[in-house]
C-alpha cells in the first residue's frame, strides 16, 4: 500500500527533479544523460576483493547520480526507477559486449535470455523503506532489454542466510567479514540459472564485498567454476545506501597490496564480468 500511495503523489503532487532540484519535472534532460553519459566503464575497487566479477559502470557515483539513487532507495521517488533501470540495462549491455556474444542490430545477446538476478536488501530495509529499489530497477531493466531485442527476465533466487550489521562506517576488510557466507540461493532455485546468462544486479558498488558475496553464492548453488561456465554478473551495488560509505578510510598499504586473500585473479580471462550504475569516481577505468 505504502508504494501505491507513493505512485499516486507521484502523478498528482507537483514534481521537482530528483537529482537537481529543477521544477515541474522528476528528472531533467541533464540528470538523464548524467546516468548513461558516455560508455560503460571497467570498475577496479582498491584493494579488489578475491571473486569480485569483472564490473562495468555507466556513471561516477557523485552528484546529481548520487541524489537520484539515494532519491529512489531511501526517499521512494519510484518513478525513477525506469530511467535507474535503462541505466542499468546499459550497464548490462556492456557485460554482454565484453563476452563477445552480442549480435543483430540492437547489439542483443544472442545466447539464449539474459537473467537478472537482484542482490537481496535485507529484510528490515525492505520493510522499513515499503519497497525493494534493487528488484524495482532489475524488473525495470528486463523490460528495456526486451524493448531493443535481448530477451531477459528477472529471477529473484538470493537471500540472505543470516543477518548482517549495517555496512555503513565499515572499512573494505570489515565489509568482507561481515558479508563472508551471508548470502545463499533459495533452496531449489539454482535449475534455473542454467537456462542462459546470469547476471547479478544492485544498484552501487563501493569495496565489492557484496558482489563478491553474491557471486560466491551463485557459483556455488549451480556448481560453476572459472573455465566451466561462462557467467556475466551485473552489479549496482546495494553497499551505498547513503554517500557516507564512499569516504571509508583508507586502508594500510600493506594490506591492500600484500594480503594473500586480495591477490587472487579477478580478470575477465576468469569467464565472469559484471555491470553497475554508478561507482566511485577513482575506482572507474
Amino acid at each position: 500500500m505504502r508504494g501505491w500511495w507513493r505512485d499516486l503523489a507521484d502523478l498528482v503532487l507537483p514534481a521537482e527533479c530528483a537529482g537537481c532540484g529543477a521544477v515541474r519535472t522528476v528528472l531533467c534532460p541533464r540528470c538523464r544523460s548524467a546516468l548513461g553519459e558516455g560508455a560503460a566503464r571497467r570498475v577496479r575497487p582498491v584493494p579488489e576483493p578475491a571473486g569480485l566479477p569483472v564490473v562495468h559502470a555507466v556513471a561516477p557515483y557523485a552528484d546529481e547520480v548520487r541524489a537520484l539513487l539515494l532519491a529512489h532507495k531511501e526517499r521512494g521517488a519510484l518513478s525513477l526507477a525506469g530511467p535507474l533501470g535503462t541505466a542499468l540495462a546499459g550497464a548490462v549491455r556492456a557485460g554482454l559486449d565484453v563476452g563477445g556474444d552480442v549480435g543483430g542490430p540492437s547489439g542483443a545477446w544472442a545466447g539464449g535470455p539474459v537473467l537478472l538476478v537482484p542482490v537481496p536488501s535485507a529484510r528490515w530495509a525492505v520493510r522499513a523503506r515499503g519497497h525493494d529499489p534493487v528488484r524495482r530497477m532489475a524488473l525495470a531493466a528486463a523490460g528495456e532489454l526486451r524493448r531493443t531485442g535481448t530477451s531477459a527476465r528477472v529471477v529473484a533466487v538470493l537471500r540472505q542466510r543470516r543477518p548482517v550489521a549495517d555496512q555503513a562506517g565499515l572499512d573494505a576488510r570489515q565489509r568482507l567479514e561481515n558479508l563472508a557466507g551471508a548470502l545463499e540461493v533459495s533452496a531449489g532455485a539454482g535449475r534455473p540459472l542454467g537456462a542462459g546468462r546470469v547476471v547479478l544486479v544492485d544498484d552501487l558498488i563501493t569495496t565489492g564485498a557484496s558482489l563478491a558475496e553474491a557471486a560466491r553464492a551463485l557459483r556455488e548453488a549451480a556448481g560453476w567454476s572459472d573455465g566451466v561456465r561462462r557467467v556475466v554478473y551485473g552489479a549496482v551495488c546495494r553497499e551505498g545506501r547513503e554517500e557516507r560509505r564512499i569516504g571509508a578510510r583508507p586502508e594500510r598499504g600493506k594490506w591492500m597490496h600484500g594480503a594473500s586473500e586480495m591477490v587472487a585473479v579477478n580478470a575477465a580471462e576468469s569467464g565472469l564480468s559484471a555491470a553497475v550504475i554508478a561507482a566511485p569516481r577513482d575506482s572507474l577505468k
